[in-house]
């Protein structure tokens, strides 16, 4: 599937639109290019959302409302992924299909979304939380230098790396010395520049950003942050529902919560709003969460 991109676009977002842009195999065969995101291993969002444009370029006229994956293996962002679709069924209204990303010849991640023809129906929602707008809140910015030259290496690369979408936390977090806080997090969200009309594209990129930071949201009560210290995390499986029309490129505000961690699992749950208050997505994720020595 070609992405459009414009000549003076960001050039963080023209490099994510580059990571959407698949090269068609062979009918129901994808290849997408990975970036180093400054993790151990492919960033999850990434895949969630080349498996989603991988589903797309077998849909006409639909669009998706649900999926549902699990990660199987660390991917290696050295190494492109091959996605291979499988178009289940074909309906009416209905469009189900299932994806196997690949890499070294082995499963890392298996995917299904189910794609509707739109139509009206029944309406409601959960209200928006009461959160400040984000002109009252700052950028997200890395830490200061003098806290930086503390980490280890891999985190500061985490921490520096320019990302395709702006970030403006209500709540803030000590990375050096962070304290127990409830298990909620509130952060609105755009990409850094404007994203092409195609709904599709819109639909892949929430996919990408809905993995940043999910998991976080079960260590606030433990006082622990992600990738730093003695915690390890990785994300087991991940779901979204799709309610309404969104632009990406427009602010929206990700509510994060953590019901519960036991197993040496935690659970996370999100919603994203507009800025007048509708919800537009939700999403689930389970993780795995270990603590051991620093």
């Amino acid at each position: 599937m070609t992405v459009l991109r414009e000549p003076a676009m960001d050039p963080r977002l023209a490099d994510l639109l580059g990571q959407l842009e698949l090269e068609r195999l062979e009918v129901n065969l994808f290849r997408g290019a990975c970036r180093d995101f400054g993790s151990p291993q492919v960033y999850g969002g990434q895949v969630l959302a080349q498996a989603l444009m991988a589903a797309y370029s077998t849909i006409e006229g639909r669009t998706v409302h649900s999926l549902h994956a699990y990660f199987l293996r660390r991917g290696d962002f050295n190494l492109p992924i091959v996605y291979q679709v499988d178009r289940s069924r074909d309906g009416h209204s209905f469009s189900s299909r299932r994806v196997i990303a690949i890499q070294n010849g082995a499963q890392i991640f298996t995917f299904s979304a189910s794609f509707q023809v739109p139509e009206p129906g029944l309406e409601h929602q959960s209200a928006m939380p009461q959160v400040p707008q984000p002109e009252a809140l700052q950028a997200w910015r890395p830490p200061a230098e003098e806290i930086l030259a503390r980490l280890p290496a891999k985190q500061r690369e985490f921490l520096v790396r320019e990302r395709p979408f702006e970030l403006r936390p209500v709540e803030q977090t000590d990375f050096l010395d962070p304290r127990p806080a409830a298990p909620l997090q509130h952060v609105w969200v755009r990409a850094v520049d404007r994203v092409p009309d195609d709904p599709q594209l819109h639909d892949c990129m929430l996919a990408y950003v809905a993995d940043f930071g999910l998991l976080m949201t079960a260590l606030l009560p433990h006082g622990l942050v992600h990738g730093f210290g003695r915690t390890m995390t990785a994300s087991i499986d991940h779901a979204m529902w799709f309610h309404r029309p969104f632009r990406i490129d427009d602010w929206l505000l990700y509510a994060m919560d953590s019901p519960s961690a036991s197993g040496a699992r935690g659970f996370t749950r999100g919603s994203f709003y507009t800025r007048d208050g509708r919800l537009v997505a939700s999403t689930v994720q389970e993780g795995l969460i270990r603590v051991g020595r620093e």
